[in-house]
């Protein structure tokens, strides 16, 4: 199963309106019974039914992001939120009470997509023999995202307040907000791992360096690659991944290898 297109659940539509009926009922009632006050009155227990409340919220949004996606990767990155609702099965307030906007949807598609290539890239890092194998196995699991569901990619990463903060990775609130930013930013230690292995820890700044210019030239490349696919002439995504790995590793670890060389081992051009 790809990290961006789920399998298929099951729809909640009814199941929301009447927990939203009780919910208010409930409200209501609260408002309407006074409560006695006094000085040194104890603190009030949690209401197990908020808390009950809260988690089905989680778990619908949850259901609802998933299904989102696989209808986005059926019809489309500009698929409308009418047209999400319908296939979905509910109607666009129900959206709108879970994700604000389209924007909202965006984001959550977003963070279910980062936290599974995220686990994909970790995992190529940690059953690789060799760390330029690591750097191969995570631009394969990065070109295989975006190869099964160009539409899911696109739906996301065409979100202009997501695109915007690209360049500057996020924090905090702000990352939540746009999760391709902070995933840009998290990735980068991942991918500085093989490279720091090869070059040695001490050369820190060289290993950060390096690692965010990879993951520009990996996210630059992919998406040139995307664009041309099924195209005449265009090649599959092993060998991309090959050339890409080929382009990153052989330059700066040459590099530093000469570096070294000299450094260690100077020759003497006095002597003719």
């Amino acid at each position: 199963m790809s990290p961006i297109t789920p399998g298929r659940g099951t729809d909640a539509t009814q199941d929301d309106a009447r927990r939203d009926t009780a919910a208010a009922r409930r409200r209501t009632s609260a408002a309407a019974t006074p409560r006695a006050t006094t000085l040194s009155s104890p603190a009030e227990p949690v209401d197990g039914r908020s808390t009950r409340w809260d988690n089905h919220r989680e778990a619908r949004r949850r259901e609802l992001t998933h299904a989102a996606r696989r209808t986005v990767h059926r019809r489309g990155p500009d698929v409308s939120m009418d047209d999400i609702a319908a296939d979905l099965g509910t109607s666009k307030s129900i959206l709108y009470r879970y994700f604000t906007d389209k924007v909202g949807l965006q984001n959550a598609v977003g963070e279910a997509v980062v936290t599974a290539i995220t686990a994909n890239l970790r995992a190529a890092v940690e059953n690789a023999p060799t760390p330029r194998a690591a750097l191969h196995g995570m631009i394969d699991a990065y070109l295989a995202m975006i190869e099964h569901s160009p539409s899911v990619y696109y739906f996301v990463t065409r979100n202009t307040a997501i695109a915007n903060a690209v360049a500057l990775p996020a924090q905090g609130d702000a990352a939540r907000s746009a999760p391709l930013s902070s995933f840009l930013g998290s990735i980068t230690t991942i991918v500085a791992q093989p490279f720091a292995q090869a070059v040695g820890n001490d050369d820190h700044l060289d290993v950060e360096a390096w690692a965010a210019g990879a993951v520009g030239f990996i996210s630059g490349t992919g998406e040139w690659w995307l664009a041309r696919l099924g195209e005449p002439g265009t090649p599959d995504r092993e060998h991309v991944a090959t050339r890409i790995t080929a382009w990153l590793w052989a330059g700066p670890i040459g590099l530093l290898a000469r570096e070294r060389q000299t450094t260690t081992d100077p020759q003497d051009t006095t002597q003719g």
